[in-house]
């Protein structure tokens, strides 16, 4: 590994989705975004749904990331998430349809007693999540 970066991997249950050496790594943590350089104290943190991102000189790169955990040492950052995507592989039109979809489930809540509000506002936030990630060429 070069000095002065920081080697970090995506993993999903169902691949690995990054592995490479970055400079620095944002992500959505359970009580806010943190960011990792170099050199980070070691921690360990649960995840919310939002928008992670990377850094690899001047290119920025970003990735929906759907819970799970982030484990942060001095030279890696490992990403244990129940979904992420990269940008290249996010379909918009889906997203934007779950995104109404949620808003709609949201917004006709009080007329229906089995509405289950939590999940309605996770699909939101998965559907916001994907559609910011979306929204990015992969390179900023």
């Amino acid at each position: 590994m070069a000095e002065g970066k920081l080697v970090l991997e995506i993993v999903t249950p169902e691949r690995r989705l990054v592995s490479a050496e970055v400079d620095e790594v944002t992500a959505p943590g359970l009580w806010g975004e943190f960011g990792a350089l170099p050199e980070h104290t070691p921690y360990l943190c649960q995840l919310e749904v939002g928008v992670l991102s990377y850094r690899v000189g001047s290119g920025r790169y970003f990735v929906s990331v759907i819970g799970g955990y982030a484990e942060v040492g001095p030279d890696k950052v490992t990403i244990l998430a129940e979904t992420a995507e990269r940008a290249e592989d996010i379909d918009a039109e889906r997203a934007v349809a779950a995104r109404e979809r949620a808003r709609e489930r949201m917004s006709g809540q009080a007329l229906d007693e089995a509405f289950d509000f939590d999940r309605a506002e996770l699909a939101l936030k998965r559907a916001i999540s994907r559609l910011q990630v979306a929204s990015q060429s992969g390179v900023s």
